[in-house]
């Protein structure tokens, strides 16, 4: 397929470009009753529709590759009580030892993790515990505060039941967190909701929305048009929904995500001549982020599978030229050597106007927030069109953010 034109990348740019007014009322509170009975808007070539999302293979190339994060959302939110009565939530961001997602689900003793506490002021240094009823019995967890800094606290949990996991732990006493522009708590259709129907690994703090529409139905109509799905995963951290508030662009230091991607799929998106169709913009950062790792074992054979990690700028300061087929090739060689079928990194990247997709061809995704990375993004494939696009939303009553109604963007 052919990609953009290369241009300048905007990093001078104000946050305030990609501005727009969002009336409280267009933020969809809760989800329709059926996944698929969203609204669809389809952008091609300067062109909108409005559709049904049950629809969507009408509008999705022939032969194309859909290619989806399987990312789980986990009950991340661990509330505890201080003896003196004052409540403590602790928000499970990411793994700090072990660094390993499915590691640190597995730990039957202790863990560590980075975090957010709420009413932090009130915590001092004394551990904090709760009793858990689990299968019948009751678990002592204790959350020890280890360190802190910049509004991170690192805190380490331990448990007096070794027969049981983490990943059990907060199954049992953690809430799942929603977006926090929805003001609401969570509520019991929220755990099956705030899920795509393909979850399956855990570690994400939000949810990948863009995958929230599809049904089985929907699935089965890609058959008619030879329409192939893939998978990748990338664990949605908290920083998702942090807005640019910087002066310019160049400013905003954007959020680490730790993806996971198989050989089987690299040698599938390097075989692949049809377009290959993101849904959501973490499939997006994760097949982009792919090609620049690429090209880092172009650059540097030596790299060691255990430190593997895109930053926030490095595709903008890359020189070499490398083709998308000679940049997986790179990958699969470089998974060859260390005889790893599964290749683990993180990614930092941001995508902003001016930026040349190398692997994604079109994209699913939901209307994002005012001054959101995820909407740099988006402006980055669609230049100024994106604000036409919101604009007709906005007028024919589509609904807006994580629960709204779904986008189709194709080239």
């Amino acid at each position: 397929m052919n990609k953009k034109t290369s241009t300048t990348p905007v990093f001078d740019q104000s946050a305030q470009a990609l501005n727009y007014e969002l009336p409280d009322a267009k933020i969809a509170k809760y989800p329709l009753a059926e996944r698929d009975a969203s609204k669809l808007l389809v952008w091609q070539n300067g062109t909108i529709q409005d559709a049904n999302f049950g629809t969507i293979a009408e509008f999705l190339p022939e032969e194309s590759l859909l290619v989806f994060n399987n990312t789980k959302v986990i009950r991340a939110r661990l509330p505890f009580q201080k003896t003196t009565g004052a409540q403590i939530e602790i928000f499970c961001l990411d793994p700090h030892t072990p660094a390993d997602y499915q590691l640190a689900f597995q730990q039957t003793k202790s863990c560590s993790w980075n975090c957010m506490v709420g009413n932090l002021k009130k915590w001092k240094q004394e551990p904090l515990q709760r009793r858990i009823p689990i299968n019948g019995k009751e678990v002592v967890l204790t959350a020890k505060k280890i360190s802190q800094s910049e509004g991170n606290v690192l805190v380490q949990f331990s448990w007096d039941d070794e027969s049981v996991d983490f990943s059990s732990l907060i199954e049992a006493c953690g809430i799942l967190p929603i977006p926090p522009y929805l003001h609401r708590e969570t509520e019991s259709s929220d755990l099956e909701r705030y899920q795509t129907i393909y979850s399956k690994v855990k570690g994400s703090v939000a949810a990948p929305t863009a995958g929230l529409h599809f049904t089985d139905q929907v699935f089965q109509t890609f058959q008619q048009k030879n329409i192939t799905t893939a998978e990748v995963t990338l664990h949605v951290g908290a920083g998702t929904f942090k807005p640019v508030k910087a002066a310019t662009i160049a400013d905003h230091e954007m959020h680490a995500e730790q993806f996971l991607v198989t050989r089987e799929l690299l040698v599938r998106l390097q075989k692949q001549r049809n377009p290959i169709i993101a849904v959501g913009t973490t499939s997006i950062r994760t097949l982009e982020s792919l090609y620049w790792l690429g090209t880092s074992f172009i650059d540097n054979e030596d790299q060691a599978p255990d430190s593997l990690h895109i930053s926030q700028w490095q595709p903008y300061q890359n020189t070499t030229e490398a083709s998308k087929t000679q940049a997986l090739q790179a990958l699969i060689d470089f998974m060859d050597k260390h005889s790893i079928n599964h290749l683990t990194a993180s990614t930092q990247i941001i995508i902003v106007p001016g930026y040349n997709f190398r692997v994604v061809d079109g994209m699913i995704t939901n209307f994002h927030q005012p001054q959101s990375t995820l909407l740099l993004l988006i402006a980055a494939y669609l230049g100024d069109n994106w604000k036409q696009i919101y604009q007709h939303a906005l007028d024919n009553n589509y609904r807006f953010l994580s629960y709204g109604d779904s986008n189709l963007y194709l080239k």
